[in-house]
C-alpha cells in the first residue's frame, strides 16, 4: 500500500518535474512521452527510459492491468524474468514485450561496471496513473 502511494506521488512529482522516480538501488526512470491515442479512445500511450547505474536494478513488480509493454534496450545489457519465464539477458537492440497482469520479478543491470538504459513503452487506459507496483 506505501508503495504504490509513493508511486503515485512519484508520478506527481513527475508531472511537476519530469523524473518518475530515483530509487535506492540505482534505477532512475524518466517519462519521455506521455499521449491520447486518437484512434483509440480511452488508450494513452506513455514511455518511460529506465536508466541502471551498474548492478542496479528494480524491485519485483507489476503493471497497470491494462498495461501492454514493448521494451527495448538502448544501452548495456538488462536481465529480465517475466513471470515464470526463464532469466534472460536482453543486450543492446534486445526488446521484449508484457502483456497485462504480468509479473516482472526481475529487471536489473546485467553489469557490476557499466550503466544500462532501456525504454519501455506502454500501451494503457488513459485514466490508470500509476504504472508500476513494487512488490513489498
Amino acid at each position: 500500500m506505501i508503495k504504490t502511494i509513493l508511486c503515485t506521488a512519484a508520478l506527481a512529482a513527475f508531472f511537476a518535474t519530469g523524473a518518475l522516480a530515483d530509487d535506492s538501488s540505482g534505477a532512475k526512470v524518466t517519462m519521455v512521452y506521455d499521449h491520447e491515442i486518437p484512434t483509440v479512445p480511452g488508450k494513452s500511450m506513455r514511455a518511460v527510459l529506465v536508466e541502471y547505474g551498474p548492478g542496479g536494478n528494480s524491485p519485483p513488480h507489476v503493471h497497470a492491468k491494462s498495461a501492454f509493454i514493448f521494451a527495448t534496450v538502448l544501452e548495456g545489457a538488462i536481465r529480465s524474468q517475466v513471470n515464470n519465464g526463464p532469466e534472460t539477458i536482453y543486450r543492446a537492440g534486445d526488446s521484449w514485450s508484457e502483456f497485462p497482469g504480468d509479473h516482472h520479478g526481475v529487471s536489473a543491470n546485467a553489469s557490476t561496471t557499466e550503466p544500462a538504459r532501456l525504454l519501455a513503452v506502454f500501451v494503457v487506459d488513459t485514466n490508470d496513473t500509476n504504472l508500476t507496483t513494487f512488490e513489498k
